[in-house]
């Protein structure tokens, strides 16, 4: 991946390439879950211990292979019998339905080994299963493979399912014999076969579920067919998608029926959208809650809450603590951060709402500041309900407005200022006569004498 943040943290549509995984195998509900890490092994474990606390943690210090890799699990499970399922921290399509079937098929034919397998146009680079009917009876590397096992295109996808105890016995008899002197977990399958045992294969249809990440372009591909299948799947439970090829939809996000996601629209996180609401164009809303029939065009937003019926937009920067009422509206090029704006208030145009508190059915006039920071630290404004700030005010916290109150449009407000009354703080207007002949004429004697020089 050429980054300092390990492949399997990366992540796709809001997941990291390892928690797919790892809630691939949760899936199977299994009686111990071992992942076996390496190479950036304090990031990795770090992210384990939040994502799946009861995981075993398996060090492989020195990097020998496949087989050996199963081997430093199954040094930390001992003595165990049953079926132990093999797979990927990097496979981030394959599911647990799929791994499912996979554990049915071995046990309903009695395998010793079961192999994930899937036939591909394009197999360079994998595995080649090599068959006699039904029974799988080696695979072959790519590297190692001849010309006629080359135009194999069933591949094995490195995902099985082993009898515990064939399993321990095959890792025991593995060699390097191979131009890349490690130790192949796909030998396994010739060492079962050698004593006798069955050996089977499962295929799978969809051909994405076996593809890994190994670079930042298999990584991108990978999240478009997942995105394209998160969004498919909401689609089908009653959202309307504009254009399904722009809007991205993480794992988390959550839409009732009856949401429009127009173009452009990036739903992140956490992020529930209630039936009826309009999202987009052109917006992204990471952990926002979106209430029945709002309406947000063009809009960043984090952490926020928008009630039921309000309007967002278009080009506001809703930031973390936003908490926007029942038919409230935040406007064209509003930022409002940690504020409060009660049902049916209304901050318009042109706003920095910050650190405030907005009464309901109040108006915030076009470039109105709430003028939050002194330099040193935060201070909050409390408008009451009802109350009217005219455009152009700068509200210098702390500071109050009550209910009721109306302040003069290019005001800045220092003091409270009470129910039902009207603050006015700026500089008398004077007009004084004859000003513009007056600088006119000054301009014109300026000029003359400045072409005699």
């Amino acid at each position: 991946m050429k980054s300092h943040t390990s492949k399997l943290l990366h992540t796709l549509c809001g997941r990291s390439l390892l928690s797919w995984s790892v809630a691939a195998a949760e899936g199977l509900a299994p009686q111990r879950l071992v992942v076996v890490v390496g190479h950036q092994r304090d990031q990795i474990e770090a992210h384990l211990n939040e994502i799946a606390p009861n995981a075993v943690h398996a060090v492989q210090d020195d990097p020998k292979g496949t087989g050996h890799a199963v081997s430093c699990a199954m040094s930390v499970l001992g003595d165990v019998t049953g079926q132990i399922v093999v797979t990927h921290g990097d496979v981030p399509l394959l599911t647990s339905e799929t791994l499912r079937r996979l554990v049915a098929t071995h046990c309903q034919t009695g395998n010793a080994v079961t192999l994930l397998t899937a036939v591909v146009d394009n197999p360079a680079g994998y595995g080649r299963v090599i068959r006699s009917g039904d029974e799988v009876t080696g695979v072959v590397e790519h590297r190692d493979a001849d010309n006629a096992q080359k135009a194999i295109k069933e591949i094995n996808a490195g995902i099985y399912v082993f009898e515990a105890g064939m399993l321990r016995d095959g890792l025991a008899h593995l060699t390097p014999d191979n131009d890349q002197q490690q130790l192949y977990l796909t030998d396994v399958v010739g060492y079962a076969r050698s004593r006798g045992q069955r050996v089977g294969a499962y295929v799978e249809a969809d051909t994405w579920q076996t593809e890994g990440v190994n670079d930042r372009v298999q990584l991108a591909n990978l999240t478009r067919e997942m995105n394209r299948r998160i969004v498919e799947r909401w689609m089908r439970d009653g959202v309307t998608v504009i254009d399904p090829a722009t809007t991205w939809i993480e794992a988390g996000v959550s839409i009732e029926p009856d949401v429009e996601l127009w173009p452009g629209t990036i739903l992140r996180g956490a992020t529930s959208i209630a039936t009826g609401a309009v999202i987009g164009p052109d917006t992204r809303l990471t952990d926002v809650e979106v209430g029945e029939d709002a309406e947000v065009v063009r809009t960043e937003a984090t952490l926020a809450v928008i009630e039921a019926r309000a309007a967002v937009g278009p080009f506001s920067y809703l930031r973390p603590g936003t908490q926007l009422g029942p038919g409230g509206k935040i406007g064209a090029f509003v930022e409002a951060k940690n504020a409060q704006i009660a049902a049916g208030a209304k901050v318009p145009h042109l706003t920095y709402c910050g650190d405030a508190e907005i009464g309901e059915g109040t108006n915030i006039g076009a470039g109105t500041i709430f003028a939050n920071y002194d330099g040193t630290n935060k201070h909050r404004t409390t408008v009451g309900a009802h109350a009217f700030i005219g455009s152009q005010t700068v509200l210098i916290a702390p500071v109050q407005v009550a209910e009721d109150a109306f302040v003069a449009a290019g005001s800045a407000v220092t003091s409270d200022v009470g129910a039902g009354e009207l603050a006015v703080a700026r500089g008398r207007q004077r007009n004084i006569a004859g000003w513009v002949a007056q600088h006119r004429q000054r301009l014109a004697a300026t000029a003359a004498a400045t072409e005699k020089e």
